[in-house]
């Protein structure tokens, strides 16, 4: 090899990596390409947003791109003619520790109601397990494109104080919109807090999207097993279960009733979810905690709440909801303790057709 020969080899070299880099940075390419997916075409679609602790036995693999994680969604499948509830929240909505079809979801789904002109009501489940509602409202963003009928939004206090909002990655990982939604709806978030990672001309190349490449590639490949089994979670058959008896701590996230203010409940989050959804009409519902009667129950609802902010929380939530107008159902006590898996918000299918059958006569009313 003669030196203009090697010349040649490099500049080719170098264009190949522009071309590969730069030019999907600067169109950011990397994000057009979240939105191919096999699923809904080669694979079915799946009825929940792409969460996996173990891709090996869950078939599911945590993707971090709402593109990505929509593209996989059945709602790309969705029939034209019926009646859409798209269901937000966290991961007792998504269905933790449940099959695909013990969810609230696919109970309201085998219902088989119809609308008066004979549309199919069909329930969509856009919950995701982790506990921000700011992250709620960034899914409900992205669900809104997908033209709902009605938008059903189940709440927590966990996800609702204002230090929780930018704690999930899924926040962390859409800077840019977040900073937005934050401008637009005037919410009590900082869009330079250090948590968020902005998108940079790095992140944006194929060497910086790397990992949420694979990740994307892993998640497709999955689908072969996700179409063969309608597995998407591995379900042990031994878990740890809810606490019953509890620590006779009153703080809640480190804070003490004496120190709390009221403040610190992120409740311009759920207004802006009230503004976002406009002329759809959206149901706030107070989602079902576990009520400890164990030792220290009088001190504590659960392993999350002590009585007395929960107490508070439940009283300016109803509160917020008079003022504004806005639809809310406070399921917090429906089920038993029995019905309670690993933690004081997940239930078992038998929980999720008991909260589908409370909801039914308030869903009734709304479906035409």
């Amino acid at each position: 090899m003669d030196w203009p020969m090697i010349r040649r080899i490099l500049l080719k070299a170098l264009l190949l990596f522009l071309v590969l880099n730069v030019i999907p940075a600067v169109v950011d390419g990397t994000a057009l390409a979240a939105r191919f997916s096999l699923y809904n075409s080669v694979f079915p679609g799946r009825q929940r947003l792409p969460y996996g602790d173990d891709p090996r036995v869950s078939f599911n693999v945590t993707l971090t791109e709402l593109d990505a994680m929509f593209a996989a969604h059945e709602i790309q499948a969705a029939e034209e003619d019926e009646f859409r509830i798209f269901f937000i929240g966290d991961s007792s909505i998504w269905g933790f520790l449940q099959p695909v079809d013990g969810t609230v979801t696919e109970a309201i789904n085998r219902l088989g109601l119809q609308t008066s002109d004979g549309r199919l009501v069909r329930a969509y489940n856009f919950g995701y397990p982790t506990m921000s509602w700011l992250k709620d409202l960034l899914l409900l963003d992205m669900a809104m494109r997908y033209e709902p009928d009605l938008v059903v939004w189940f709440v927590t206090l966990e996800s609702g104080t204002d230090p929780k909002q930018m704690d999930v990655p899924l926040v962390q990982y859409h800077a840019d919109r977040v900073a937005e939604l934050v401008a637009e709806y005037d919410l009590d978030q900082d869009p330079y807090d250090e948590r968020l990672i902005p998108s940079t001309f790095w992140s944006r190349t194929i060497i910086g999207a790397r990992k949420a490449l694979a990740d994307r590639i892993r998640h497709q490949l999955y689908g072969v097993l996700w179409a063969a089994t309608s597995i998407d979670q591995a379900l042990p058959e031994v878990f740890t279960e809810r606490m019953e008896d509890l620590e006779p701590d009153p703080t809640f996230q480190g804070i003490g009733e004496a120190d709390w203010s009221d403040d610190l409940f992120a409740l311009d989050v759920l207004s802006a979810g009230a503004e976002l959804a406009g002329d759809v009409p959206l149901v706030i519902v107070n989602e079902p905690v576990f009520i400890s009667t164990g030792e220290n129950s009088d001190i504590r609802y659960n392993f999350y709440y002590p009585r007395w902010v929960y107490d508070r929380y439940r009283a300016n939530l109803e509160a917020a909801c008079d003022a504004s107008g806005w639809t809310c159902y406070d399921l917090w006590d429906i089920l038993p303790g029995t019905l309670y898996t690993d933690s004081a918000i997940h239930y078992n299918p038998e929980g999720s057709r008991q909260v589908a059958e409370a909801l039914l006569p308030l869903l009734m009313e709304r479906i035409p």
